[in-house]
């Protein structure tokens, strides 16, 4: 007798198939759990496919395995989709449309999977609903996806995504246990090469012999970058840096313990008034949600311009803001639009505050600061570890601006990831004095996991008494009301960007009725 699902006969009428057969086996959970040494386990969905993941270390390994388990396909029903998947070509017409085209891509699944679902009619006429379903998101995956690449991307434990060659299995970063191995492989150098390509087409970039490097945005913001032999030695590469779905707040940075309210309520008032900020830190400390942070700070009245290589800065819908991203040149090597380019045309925009993704060369630095010095506030991300390190980065080549002219930032916030424990925290709090040098006023405490004040403000508190004219009383009071706004946030669980910017309008709107909301811990919404 043919197996049932949903009491009906899954596949008694696909003549090619074996009656005992049915077209989806569970992942036996008893044999997902012979693994010794089980670290984690969990399970997601990859559009309507049902995945286990569990991490593991074997003996003898150093690194940890991910282990990524798929509702099975019976053999003869994966002849059965192949089919299937041969007979799409003849079946959809797209006439002039550009299947690789980004606009286009929902318009092309959607016609194959009208196509699919007639398919898999014809081959399994008695197939339930949530069987078929399964088939139809299992073959647009393997026909107009990524494969079980695009499963891993759909795991929101994944920071990263990297294919070093068909040789070894697909590497992934995971936001608990840091690098894991998979048990995901990429079938062959070609594979991986027609991946990169694929991905290439549709944002409007190539990757050849000729040029065998690309970095480029997908459609759904994440990141790729690839090479080829003979460029990486040992076979083609993929890099997949998953775009944040959730953008970081200062509520999410508060609650995960990466900045007390304190220090938040010092940076906020910082931002109000207008002082240019510099975040600096390691790579994946941070420094871009820490400057998503910082603009939640922003007035709802400004203009605001942001400059980015790739796009990663999310602000609350009603701001007045312009994203800009740049562009890299043509195979011809003609059509590039360089941070500068952006920056240069930023001035011309009458803008009130300008977000700058990073600086890297001395000509951005120079113009940033021009910007500064011309009366707009500016914030920017630099790598460096420390404020000293940051100083000495901005200083020295290829860089190298005066030292004279660092003063024109008051405020310098660094991010830190601790590569044991894998925990982002906001490291130092600094301001820079006149004669250049800084002043850390907070510093984090890799013991106590603390944020701790251990020096007072020299600079930054006497400029906002003298340019907003409060005095110190009123100027403490402010801070602890922005305190107490923060941790209000927290309270209340207002967590999207939308949701804090939201909030914070509504403080620079009418902070007295807004104040009011906060003290008897209302809801705002």
């Amino acid at each position: 007798m043919a197996k049932k699902r949903g009491g009906k006969k899954v596949l008694s009428s696909a003549k090619h198939a074996e009656e005992k057969d049915a077209p989806v086996k569970e992942a036996s959970e008893s044999e997902l759990h012979k693994k010794s040494n089980i670290i984690d386990s969990y399970k997601f969905k990859s559009l309507n496919i049902p995945i286990s993941v569990v991490v593991y270390i074997n003996p003898g390994d150093f690194v940890p395995t991910y282990d990524l388990k798929i509702s099975t396909i019976s053999r003869n029903t994966e002849i059965i989709l192949e089919r299937i998947r041969k007979e799409l070509v003849h079946r959809v017409n797209l006439g002039m449309v550009d299947i690789t085209a980004e606009k286009k891509t929902a318009y092309v699944e959607k016609k194959f999977g009208e196509a699919i679902k007639d398919l898999i009619g014809k081959y399994f006429p008695d197939i339930d609903d949530r069987t078929a379903e399964f088939l139809s998101s299992y073959l647009i995956q393997k026909s107009l996806g990524l494969g079980k690449i695009e499963i891993l991307m759909d795991d929101e434990n994944l920071e990263e995504v990297a294919i070093n060659s068909a040789e070894e299995p697909v590497w992934v970063y995971h936001r608990k246990h840091g690098w894991l191995k998979t048990t995901v492989h990429v079938e062959s150098e070609d594979k991986t090469r027609h991946y990169a390509s694929m991905i290439g087409r549709k944002v409007g970039r190539q990757i050849t012999i000729l040029n065998p490097l690309m970095d480029a945005n997908m459609e759904t913001g994440d990141r790729v970058n690839a090479t080829l032999m003979p460029i990486s030695n040992e076979g083609n590469t993929i890099t997949l840096r998953k775009f944040a779905e959730k953008p970081w707040t200062i509520t999410s940075f508060i609650k995960s313990g990466a900045i007390s309210p304190s220090a938040a309520a010092m940076i906020w008032e910082a931002v109000q008034y207008e002082m240019s900020t510099l975040i600096s830190g390691g790579t994946a400390s941070g420094k871009t949600s820490m400057l998503n942070v910082v603009a939640n700070f922003f007035p709802p009245n400004q203009r605001i311009i942001s400059i980015e290589d790739t796009r990663e800065i999310r602000l609350p819908k009603f701001l007045h803001w312009i994203p800009m991203a740049t562009r890299l040149p043509n195979p011809e090597g003609k059509g590039e639009v360089s941070m500068l380019d952006l920056l240069v045309n930023s001035l011309r925009q009458r803008p009130d505050r300008i977000i700058v993704g990073e600086i890297r060369k001395k000509r951005e630095a120079e113009v940033l600061f021009e910007a500064i010095h011309t009366g707009h506030s500016v914030y920017a991300t630099v790598h460096a570890n420390n404020v000293k390190e940051t100083i000495t980065r901005l200083t020295s080549p290829p860089i190298d601006i005066p030292k004279s002219m660092l003063p024109a930032v008051p405020l310098i916030i660094t991010q830190y990831r601790n590569r044991r424990t894998g925990l982002r925290r906001t490291f130092q709090i600094a301001e820079i004095l006149p004669d250049s040098s800084p002043n850390i006023m907070m510093e984090y405490s890799t013991k106590t996991d603390v944020l701790k004040s251990i020096n007072k403000s020299k600079v930054v508190v006497k400029e906002l008494e003298l340019y907003t004219g409060m005095s110190p009383q009123e100027f403490r009071k402010d801070l602890l009301d922005k305190e107490k706004v923060v941790q209000w946030l927290v309270k209340k669980d207002i967590e999207t960007v939308d949701g804090v910017g939201r909030a914070v309008a509504e403080y620079y709107t009418n902070p007295e009725k807004f104040m009011k909301i906060v003290r008897q811990n209302k809801n705002l919404f």
